[in-house]
């Protein structure tokens, strides 16, 4: 199935860089940061519930790729703190996943 490839290319959140360091950083920032910012832009203030990263890392990516330049620029992105996070709603974080990703992590030129 090409569903279950896709999720196997994609890993797991562990392996995306999602550890219990993240969960931290994550709490933190939306408690500074509490509310979507596209929610926002339309007048609208909605609890965050997701630190997005404006730039895709693609931590995982570089990883398995074991390209050090690579490895180097996702963590700067995954890490970069404000300059590459947003809060957004769930509602906002999935349309902007299924936008860039072609829903949920599949690449848009593979969505069934």
């Amino acid at each position: 199935m090409r569903q279950t490839a896709d999720m196997q290319a994609r890993g797991t959140a562990h392996e995306r860089g999602y550890t219990s360091t993240w969960a931290k950083a994550r709490a933190g920032y939306l408690a500074k940061h509490p509310l979507c910012v596209h929610c926002m832009e339309e007048g609208r203030a909605v609890a965050a519930s997701v630190v997005d990263h404006i730039i895709n890392h693609k931590l995982k990516a570089a990883l398995d790729s074991g390209d050090a330049a690579a490895i180097t620029k996702a963590k700067t992105l995954f890490w970069a703190s404000e300059s590459n996070w947003q809060p957004l709603c769930k509602t906002h974080h999935d349309r902007k996943t299924a936008t860039e990703d072609g829903a949920f992590g599949r690449r848009a030129d593979n969505a069934d």
